[in-house]
């Protein structure tokens, strides 16, 4: 009986249904976020790049188009706004406390710390479900990465914090010097905490109040990136949606 229900949970997971009407699969179905362990953890991220970067092809083929054009939308919106905001950040110092609470190396590094501080957890409480929620938050972040960094160096746009006083904040794409981790499009502090915020609020979803706190959180981080002057709001933007959109259906969606 014990195999028949795995084998059950397997095929539910995979959209298939029960084998026949008289096995209730629901008791037998904790997890179906498809597999993850630190071996498959580089095949995972291959398999997940090659999911993103063909997601044109899904385009083509007449899929996703209301979110995606949704999402473009949005963003090209807040470009048309981006230089009323960016002067507002750039030349306020309201926010100074904030910053000082929400630095880019602590945002950063909590980002790095989470899943760490998760797997740790799990390790101590047996919790193989906080084991596997880690593993995703790492191979999420790992994608996202690889997906800002790339964007990055094909857009180029010139910080806010990099526009001198009196400038124009208008025409910043392509024009940022240096590394492509200079250029500001999309937020990469932003994509990675969404990423791992999705990942923990989606694996957690019937917590009472796990999900508010980890999008809360990354809002935060997210907001931060705008005080500092450090993205315009369709960086922000994006980076928040690029993440959610990952972690959600390009690791978790099995």
């Amino acid at each position: 009986m014990r195999m028949k229900c795995l084998l059950v949970s397997v095929l539910v997971c995979a959209g298939l249904g029960p084998l026949n009407a008289q096995v209730s699969p629901a008791p037998c179905v904790p997890d179906c976020d498809g597999p993850v362990s630190w071996k498959l953890l580089v095949p995972n991220i291959l398999h997940d790049q090659e999911r993103i970067w063909l997601f044109p092809l899904k385009l083509a083929e007449g899929h996703d188009w209301i979110p995606t054009i949704a999402i473009a939308g949005t963003t090209s919106a807040l470009l048309a706004a981006d230089p009323y905001e960016a002067k507002y950040f750039h030349t306020t110092s309201s926010f100074s406390g904030f910053n000082s609470a929400f630095t880019s190396t602590g945002t950063e590094m909590a980002t790095i710390i989470a899943p760490i501080a998760i797997y740790g957890a799990g390790l101590i409480r047996k919790d193989a479900k906080m084991q596997r929620t880690a593993l995703f938050s790492g191979e999420v972040a790992a994608d996202t990465e690889i997906v800002s960094a790339a964007l990055k160096a094909i857009t180029r746009r010139e910080r806010p914090w990099n526009v001198p006083p009196g400038g124009s904040y208008r025409g910043t794409f392509f024009e940022a010097k240096g590394s492509p981790t200079n250029s500001s499009f999309p937020s990469g502090h932003t994509i990675a905490a969404f990423s791992i915020a999705t990942v923990v609020a989606h694996r957690y979803r019937n917590h009472r109040w796990i999900p508010y706190a980890a999008y809360g959180a990354a809002a935060l981080v997210g907001f931060s990136r705008l005080t500092q002057s450090a993205h315009f709001t369709a960086d922000v933007f994006a980076g928040a949606a690029l993440g959610y959109t990952v972690a959600r259906f390009g690791v978790l969606q099995y």
